[in-house]
């Protein structure tokens, strides 16, 4: 039976929150990292998905989604995953469906700089969806960078992009996807939130990001069938 979903999966620990549910199945390797076939079933029939530990940062996200393409030719490319909140935009818990990714950390200085944050910003087409969503979610932009989210920047993402939360990783899967003219879904739960005073997760306390990571992958792999039986002819 063909592969019609592949599920990128960025960050270590939100791979282990994923394998701790399919404990039972023994991942294969590749090039970039381990993966496995599931059955799930979608609405009243069982639905081979490959789960697929992509990495975490843009280069291993940008190249983990183009092989899994090239291998797979998927219908439907999701990523599940996690992001930091802006403190006082958003909360924790709350799952982020992305119809936008911008790649902020880009620092050019020859030509245009917002060109270039153009070049790699993504719109994702969601019509597919419909409006009736399988859980709440909030549907947004989401910027990625190469880096932690740093107090300094917030203001600026906030005035220029009206970002509420941001990864390493959703810009560079988008970015891909739609150069292969892929299906694309992106969710994202907030794990910690990052304000004036710091962040939840950062100085030696990582356990907020894990415990975090744990929490929202759970819910969003019992919540995939829903949105795979909008996804799939």
């Amino acid at each position: 039976m063909p592969i019609r979903v592949v599920v990128v999966i960025s960050a270590n620990a939100e791979w282990r929150a994923v394998r701790s549910l399919f404990s039972a199945i023994e991942p294969q390797p590749s090039p970039l990292g381990e993966w496995f076939t599931v059955e799930l079933v979608v609405g009243g029939h069982r639905e081979p998905a490959v789960f697929f530990h992509g990495g975490w940062g843009k280069i291993a996200a940008a190249a983990s989604a183009q092989y899994v393409i090239d291998r797979w030719s998927p219908q439907l490319l999701v990523n599940l995953g996690t992001c930091g909140g802006f403190k006082g935009e958003i909360e924790k818990g709350e799952i982020i469906l992305v119809e936008r990714t911008i790649v902020y950390d880009i620092i050019e200085q020859m030509t245009d700089p917002h060109a270039a944050i153009a070049h790699f910003s993504t719109e994702i087409d969601l019509a597919w969806l419909g409006e009736d969503y399988p859980q709440a979610v909030r549907r947004t932009l989401l910027v990625s960078g190469d880096r932690d989210l740093v107090i300094d920047d917030l203001p600026r993402l906030k005035a220029e992009y009206g970002a509420i939360a941001g990864d390493w990783e959703s810009g560079a899967i988008a970015w891909v996807a739609s150069r292969n003219h892929a299906r694309c879904l992106i969710l994202r739960g907030v794990t910690d939130l990052v304000g004036a005073d710091g962040g939840e997760a950062y100085d030696g306390n990582l356990h907020v990001f894990e415990e975090g990571a744990t929490r929202i992958l759970r819910q969003l792999v019992l919540a995939l069938p829903a949105w795979l039986a909008k996804g799939l002819e």
